[in-house]
Parts: structure tokens; sequence; C-alpha cells
């Protein structure tokens, strides 16, 4: 229906499972993921221009301030930033860009781009969250006490988001969120090319009769 790929926001309590989730949605179509900036140190698996851009805080800040974020955030005393360039390229290409940010930066988006899609993910319930935080095994109880109190305060707003959808198994997950990109690409407000390729072709079959 229309070339432009289409800005996707996921976000999701700390535990709800968005990395996994976005990389098994990777594999069911067009769609890239735009690799984020942070100041936090990366973990054992983790590799700098892969899951993450790992910066200084110096050369965060010198991006913000030369305005080369979309959207940037302060997130248990890391920051977190959505390089632009990458995104806008992507969408002109066709590709349906994910970007995997917390909820501060994703108001942040679609205060900018109005046509983006806000998904938020949760686990089935709070303790299926905790647990998961545990088994990472990655941060100390406080941390993890710190990300639970952060998703209370994030509960109170998920309504701000187009959809939520629960991750209880991952592939069932991905695939609605696949459904619901693929039916996002069909909204009239989104055809603005198919609906002037078919007035010039009504043009050119009505010739002299309109």
């Amino acid at each position: 229906m229309n070339k432009k790929g289409i800005l996707i926001i996921i976000s999701g309590f700390s535990g709800a499972g968005k990395g996994s989730v976005v990389k098994e949605l990777l594999s069911k179509g067009d769609y890239i993921l735009s690799i984020s900036s942070t100041t936090r140190a990366p973990r054992e698996y983790e590799e700098h221009g892969r899951e993450y851009f790992f910066d200084t805080r110096d050369d965060f800040e010198s991006m913000i301030d030369n305005n080369e974020l979309i959207e940037w955030a302060s997130y248990c005393d890391n920051y977190y930033g959505t390089p632009r360039k990458f995104v806008e390229n992507n969408l002109e290409q066709g590709k349906n860009v994910i970007l995997e940010i917390e909820m501060q930066g994703a108001l942040d988006v679609k205060a900018q781009y109005d046509d983006a899609v806000l998904i938020f993910i949760t686990a089935p319930s709070v303790a299926e969250l905790k647990a998961r935080l545990e088994k990472r095994g990655t941060e100390s109880s406080d941390i993890i006490n710190k990300r639970l109190k952060r998703s209370y305060e994030e509960a109170e707003v998920i309504n701000k988001y187009d959809y939520i959808v629960v991750n209880d198994d991952l592939q069932k997950c991905a695939n609605d969120i696949n459904t619901i990109i693929n039916a996002e690409h069909k909204r009239a407000n989104r055809s603005g090319e198919l609906k002037d390729r078919l007035k010039d072709e009504f043009a050119e079959l009505l010739k002299g009769e309109i």
C-alpha cells in the first residue's frame, strides 16, 4: 500500500522479554532494529555496535547538544538515546524500523512522529517479571527492586500506547506484533501513494468524461 516503512516503538517492563521478542520479530519480515546509544556498561554477551553503541557520558552529551538523537533519557543512572539519521534513512527505504526504548523516550518520539506505532510488552504477572529479573543473574537485589519500582510507575501510563501485548509465549507474542504491523500498513491514512495512483488511473481511463 505504501512503500514507506513504519516506525515501531517497543517498550515494556524490565523482565518482560523485550529483547527476545524483538529478535524473533526480526526474522518475520522487513524489519530492522535501530541500535541505541547508551552510557551503561556492556553485559558479558553484548558487543559495541550490535546490542548498543556504548558511549562515554561526554560523547553522549555531545550528541544531545548537536541534535543527533531523536530522543534520549536517563534510566537507572545511565543515558539511552536513538540516533536520528539511521532511523530516517531506513524508513525512507521502506524498512519497518524498531526502536526498543524506555517509556519516556517512546512518548518523545511519538510527539515527533505521529504515525509511529507504540507497543508495550508485559509478562503475564508481576511475579513472573520478578522471577525473570532474578533468573538473569546480572543485577543486585537493589537494582532489581529499583527496576520493579520503575515498572510500578510505568503501569500508570501504559494506556498512552497503541497496543499492549502479553509475552507469555515468545513466538505467539512476536506473531501478534507482526499481525499488528501488517494491519497498520493497510490503514487508509498510510495509503496516500496508492490513492494518488488510483486517481491517476481513473483519470486516464475516464479521459474526456470527467
